[in-house]
């Protein structure tokens, strides 16, 4: 056998055994036996580059970092589906399209994987373009990360030019593995599996991407030629090139049973090792679809059903009181351990003593838990039958538990919907010395949407107190990185990555400097505003309540705590800190055009070529104002790639959702 012919045969043998073991879960050899073929494939393509290609297994280790992403315009446009919420509404759905083509017509019944939605593109059997859906018309050339993942055939088994559509997930596996190492990094967390395969699918350097443990299922066939009359012959055929295919749950035309296959696949939802949320229900036949043709922006031919919260009942074991960084004291259930929403949950906020009180919750009660949009754990109630007799009501503490300090009640006197930190109901820490609210403010002020510190999260601030390295947030802008290296899990690569990290965050700008310093009542929106009126941070030293209250949706209780945050001895301390630190505090006025006036936006999921922070500064720009909640009142919802809970809140209250082409068009 010559060296062309090892090599072939090489890749013959990876490519066999990688798909026994990522897709059939039935390795036949060793991991020893697999790396050491891949070593030497490795070798003798370095050796020989004659004979490189790009369908190499050896592709999927990732290649040299981008700029950025190129755009890449899909042949077929990826379309969103209309969303229902009730068996009712899917009946319906079942009922209109029989009665359109025919009694007889069949429905397909699968998983609605919770990921991310791409597109793949084969030329004479080999994979040149993997691109996000993007708006659906326009998406991200995301090629070299989609080469990592080892389910993505690099050549399929027949010379056939198609593009696929997919979902691009994270297993539960790869997410708690990824999240431990972020921990153990003191980085922040992922909230869930979904954003975790989002930001992994777009990492400019492949080689990260790699180490993530992304996986795939193809759902449905785009665009070339197929010998297929039906969806299910599709996934069957797209099957056999060496696609890792979508499960069909049901094909047929029974409506009782399209429901009933609905419902088997919640109640099993639990037993899967990757997110889903919902199913999907498509006419099967190929003609039949081209019938009921397109709506403005969905298929007539298909809908998604969404699960409600998963719930689950587990045990209350204690409670405990986590104090913010405004001094609210929060009470948090320790659960034991339950698998809720793709992830494991050991703890649950409370809220407050008041809901405590009206849920009736106890220590030692079995209660239920749910995931608020899917995110953030919670105990929506005890089971009261399931009580012994020696289950113990709760009362919040008389003293701060960190500090020993007073408590002050929130009442409705003081409320201010600033979407920040009030509970009606809340007990406050008034002691500003209290070391909790130390730690979480210095961890606010580094935090991504504040200075954007890399790597600064609760255990590396928690480490830096603890060692006296800093005494306030202004502080780390004076570590080295020798001081930094020296602590525990903080090599040199850390400690750089700290310090170029620091240097960055000067450049943060006045509207992320205010609201890094934690001032109470004003959140991101209202830090813009103040830097946009007043221009540099001394400037707001001098301000008084009445010239603050002249900025946009600024009252009485806003402005004087403003005033009071700017009185005090530890603001100017800090300040002239940062200022002999480099940190910039000045930021030019700019005028404000009023094209987006008396217009409230929310912005949700992942937008092409353009962040969040970006598309809010356009908003704000022309004097429209950005929320963190869908509501009745909200006029728009600004929705990138995977979209959750708010996308979901806005179509279900008939809010008008425009994706990132629309909003472009507007701003001009």
């Amino acid at each position: 056998m010559n060296i062309e012919e090892r090599i072939n045969h090489l890749r013959k043998l990876i490519s066999y055994h990688s798909k026994r073991y990522y897709e059939n879960d039935a390795p036949e050899i060793s991991d020893f036996e697999y790396d050491k073929m891949f070593e030497e494939l490795k070798a003798l393509e370095a050796e020989h580059p004659e004979y490189s290609s790009p369908t190499s297994p050896t592709q999927r280790v990732g290649g040299r970092a981008l700029d950025k992403f190129e755009k890449v315009k899909h042949e077929v446009k990826m379309a969103s589906l209309t969303d229902v919420f009730s068996f009712e509404e899917l009946r319906d759905f079942i009922r209109r399209v029989k009665s359109e083509v025919g009694e007889g017509t069949e429905f397909s019944v699968e998983p609605k994987i919770d990921g991310l939605s791409i597109s793949l593109k084969y030329e004479n059997g080999a994979l040149t373009v993997g691109a996000t859906r993007g708006d659906g018309t326009t998406g991200e050339d995301v090629t070299a990360n989609v080469k990592t993942i080892r389910t993505v055939p690099l050549e399929i088994n027949e010379k056939a030019s198609i593009t696929v559509r997919g979902e691009v997930f994270m297993p539960h596996k790869s997410f708690e593995k990824l999240n431990r190492e972020k921990e153990e990094n003191g980085e922040s967390l992922w909230a869930n599996p979904r954003n975790a395969a989002a930001g992994s699918l777009r990492c400019l350097d492949s080689k990260e991407t790699a180490k993530r443990g992304l996986d795939i299922f193809v759902f449905n066939f785009q665009a070339g030629e197929i010998d297929a009359k039906t969806h299910k012959e599709t996934i069957d055929k797209i099957s056999s090139y060496g696609f890792k295919t979508i499960p069909l749950l049901y094909v047929g035309s029974n409506e009782d049973e399209i429901v009933n296959a609905v419902i088997a696949l919640g109640e099993n939802r639990p037993l899967l090792d990757y997110d889903i949320d919902g199913t999907v229900i498509k006419v099967n036949s190929l003609e039949k679809r081209k019938e009921l043709g397109e709506g403005t922006s969905t298929p007539k031919w298909a809908v998604a059903y969404k699960f409600p919260p998963e719930q689950k009942k587990t045990k209350l074991l204690d409670i405990v009181i986590q104090v913010g960084r405004t001094g609210v004291l929060t009470p948090n259930a320790v659960l034991e351990p339950v698998k809720l929403a793709g992830t494991s949950v050991s703890r649950a906020t409370l809220h407050n003593i008041d809901i405590i009180k009206e849920r009736d919750i106890r220590i030692g009660d079995t209660v239920i838990v749910q995931k608020a949009g899917d995110i953030i754990p919670e105990v929506v109630g005890s089971v009261k039958e399931a009580r012994t007799g020696n289950e113990v009501p709760y009362n919040m503490p008389e003293k701060c538990p960190s500090c020993g300090g007073g408590l002050t009640y929130d009442d409705a006197d003081d409320f201010i919907d600033d979407g920040e930190d009030f509970t009606l109901g809340a007990l406050r820490c008034t002691n500003p010395s209290c070391p909790a609210q130390l730690e979480r403010n210095i961890t606010h002020f580094a935090s991504k949407k504040a200075m954007n510190i890399e790597g600064v999260g609760g255990k590396l601030v928690k480490a830096l107190l603890k060692t006296n390295l800093i005494n306030d947030a202004s502080d780390i802008y004076y570590l080295s990185k020798d001081e930094i290296s020296r602590l525990e899990r903080m090599g040199e690569k850390s400690a750089q990555n700290f310090v170029d990290s620091v240097e960055a965050s000067k450049e943060a700008g006045l509207a992320r400097l205010i609201f890094a310093l934690g001032i109470r009542h004003v959140g991101e929106v209202a830090s813009s505003a103040l830097a946009s009126k007043f221009g540099s941070i001394d400037a707001l030293f001098t301000a008084t309540e009445e010239e603050i209250k002249e900025t946009e949706d600024f009252g009485d209780v806003m402005a004087k705590s403003v005033v009071e945050f700017f009185k005090k001895d530890e603001t100017k301390y800090i300040v002239e800190h940062l200022k002999n630190a480099g940190v910039k505090t000045t930021e030019e006025i700019k005028e404000l055009s009023n094209e987006f006036e008396g217009l409230t936006f929310v912005l949700t999921g992942t937008l092409e070529n353009m962040t969040r922070d970006e598309a809010g500064e356009m908003i704000k720009a022309r004097g429209g104002k950005v929320s963190s909640s869908v509501s009745s009142k909200t006029d728009y919802v600004l929705a990138g790639e995977a979209a959750g809970s708010k996308l979901t809140k806005a179509q279900a209250l008939g809010v008008k959702i425009i994706d990132k082409e629309a909003f472009l068009e507007m701003c001009k």
